[in-house]
């Protein structure tokens, strides 16, 4: 019996300390494996100070129990500035502006941002090993607010509420990602979602844009009778342009049937010239006389009245 006990003893002893090495083990993985999630990279830091040097992508990593690892996003991520709760946006994190002729707008943002991969041990350094979601309401977002407000200031609320919108837009763009790409932070768009001001201000607005749309009529129909007449004027000319060229061409017909029947009574002319010497060529003073006898009718001529005679010779 006492030897049964023992070894029952030692068995125990045995599982207990398998169990303890597994448990160890366990413990180890556990201290030692890391995951970076897909969409992520990791940069490794030793707890003693200073960036390891090591970039880890997605997946799973051994790494020592006296290392540490900081995620930051390199897939794009969405974010809110907005006055309902939406996103990452679980307050009123709307947020006034100003404009350049004093008056103040208040604004609803979103914008999608992702940090440089090769930059990330840079940024780990700049902010002093705060995770990515950290950076993001510590710095990304307050600075959002502050570099828009910069852009606003140089527009007039006209403008703002006019056709300057998409301008604002495109420089607000331009402008941020300018000013946090050297932190290693990549803006890949930001838009107004939401601009609003006071009522006074909203009027005034609306008096303008009401006083602009109606010049811009006024204007647009001066523009629409300056055509009209422009074309009208036009189809004056051509038509001038065309009754001209059909009196031309009348009077050059004319001239052609003037120019043919003068022609054509001179060639008659000339004929009959022609022919007339031909005829006198042909009279010779012995054909005349002849003529002459062959036409007398054998009687003498006569004479009438008692003053100047007139001598008929007959037919």
């Amino acid at each position: 019996m006492e030897a049964n006990e023992e070894k029952k003893g030692i068995k125990t002893i045995k599982k207990r300390k398998i169990g303890g090495i597994l448990f160890g083990v366990c413990l180890l993985i556990a201290l030692t494996v890391k995951r970076v999630p897909t969409g992520y990279v990791g940069v490794v830091y030793n707890m003693n100070g200073g960036v390891d040097g090591e970039i880890l992508t997605q997946g799973w990593h051994m790494v020592l129990p006296t290392k540490k690892v900081t995620t930051y996003s390199i897939g794009i991520e969405q974010s809110y500035l907005t006055e309902a709760d939406k996103g990452d946006s679980k307050k009123d994190e709307s947020f006034s502006t100003p404009t350049s002729d004093g008056k103040s707008l208040t604004v609803d943002l979103e914008f999608s941002y992702r940090f440089d991969e090769t930059k990330v041990a840079e940024t780990f350094t700049k902010f002093k090993g705060r995770s990515g979601e950290e950076v993001k309401n510590t710095f990304i977002k307050p600075k959002m607010i502050a570099w828009t407000q910069e852009i606003t200031a140089k527009y007039p609320v006209t403008d703002v509420f006019g056709d300057k919108r998409q301008e604002l837009n495109e420089a607000l763009d331009i402008y941020l990602k300018a000013k946090f790409e050297p932190y290693g932070i990549i803006i890949d768009t930001v838009n107004f979602t939401n601009i609003s001001t006071d009522e006074e201000t909203q009027s005034a607005i609306q008096k303008k844009v009401t006083a602009q749309q109606e010049l811009e009529l006024e204007q647009i129909e001066a523009q629409t009778a300056k055509i009209k007449a422009e074309k009208e004027k036009q189809v004056a000319l051509i038509e001038a342009e065309k009754n001209k060229e059909t009196a031309l061409i009348q009077a050059e017909q004319a001239k052609i049937k003037a120019e043919g029947e003068a022609e054509a009574k001179k060639i008659a002319a000339e004929a009959e010239a022609q022919a007339n010497r031909k005829i006198a060529e042909s009279l010779t003073p012995e054909l005349i006389e002849k003529i002459k006898y062959e036409a007398w009718d054998g009687k003498l001529p006569t004479v009438q009245g008692s003053g100047m005679p007139i001598i008929d010779i007959g037919q």
